[in-house]
């Protein structure tokens, strides 16, 4: 497929054929390219990378529980113009008192940008359909100015979800899906490589055998990430923790070291060192 993107990843990111494959036909087909994924496994920095790849802008909303979609297009602050007539200092311009979204502000750019919609299962249920029209046909109406925002250019739209929320089949239609799926040990020694290109190929052999091994415990409640295993690492290093005293973890009884970088509530914590106190695989 020929597309006017050429996105590999990049030198701070390591992406799969798959994940590539994903963005540059998103953008064939100028549909937006939804991402899913568990936390960690790079969803949010895809879109960084996206456009420092490209050389594109990119414009980042992030969706809370109490966004609307209404503030992706524009707010007008009624309130603000009441008090500015009560005051005698009302502008004529009603442009004034209007704050533009990060729609608008992707629509009205001059070059094509990229627009992050992060985490949009965070907000209600009804926020994707009521943004279905403006992504699929990039224009709006505000109808305070009496007239149409259309983009300029078609902005490549990431958008990221968590999977809190089922989204509407309507939406789905619309976009060009992708599952970022947790990395295997090569990839993940790939992406260690990344953050630590001078780490010694045995320290990074045994720790992420180490990691994996905490990670393969099937009851665990919140398995550790990719973010956290950077972490992790990072301590190691800060620390002087070597190669030799990780060797063989998996099969003993101590515990890794640091293991609170890794896991994060109490309950995975306590399961996991119960099984190594039992010296029992944990997997």
């Amino acid at each position: 497929m020929k597309t006017n993107a050429a996105f590999e990843g990049t030198a701070s990111y390591v992406a799969t054929r798959e994940l590539a494959v994903a963005v540059n036909a998103s953008v064939a087909l100028q549909k937006p390219l939804l991402i899913k994924g568990e936390p960690g496994t790079g969803k949010t920095m895809l879109a960084y990378e996206v456009a420092k790849a490209l050389d594109k802008q990119l414009i980042t909303w992030h969706v809370k529980s109490t966004t609307q979609a209404q503030q992706g297009l524009y707010e007008y602050d009624a309130v603000s113009r009441l008090r500015d007539s009560q005051l005698g200092e009302a502008i004529d311009d009603v442009a004034h008192y209007i704050k533009k979204g990060k729609l608008w502000e992707a629509f009205d750019s001059e070059e094509q940008v990229v627009l992050l919609i992060d985490e949009i299962d965070k907000a209600d249920i009804e926020f994707p359909n009521d943004l279905l029209q403006e992504l699929d046909r990039m224009e709006f109406y505000c109808y305070e100015l009496k007239r149409t925002i259309a983009a300029k250019h078609r902005p490549i739209v990431i958008i990221t979800s968590n999977n809190e929320k089922e989204l509407p089949d309507a939406f789905l239609r619309r976009c060009f899906f992708h599952f970022i799926r947790f990395p295997d040990r090569e990839t993940m020694k790939q992406i260690a490589n990344v953050h630590y290109p001078n780490l010694a190929s045995e320290m990074l052999e045994r720790a992420i055998k180490s990691f994996y091994s905490v990670r393969d415990v099937k009851a665990l409640k919140k398995k550790p990430s990719t973010s956290e295993l950077i972490d992790w690492i990072k301590l190691l290093l800060v620390a002087g923790v070597s190669a030799d005293d990780l060797k063989d973890l998996e099969t003993m009884s101590e515990l890794p070291p640091y293991l609170g970088a890794l896991l994060k509530n109490e309950q995975d914590s306590d399961l996991y060192q119960a099984l190594r106190q039992r010296n029992t695989k944990p997997y």
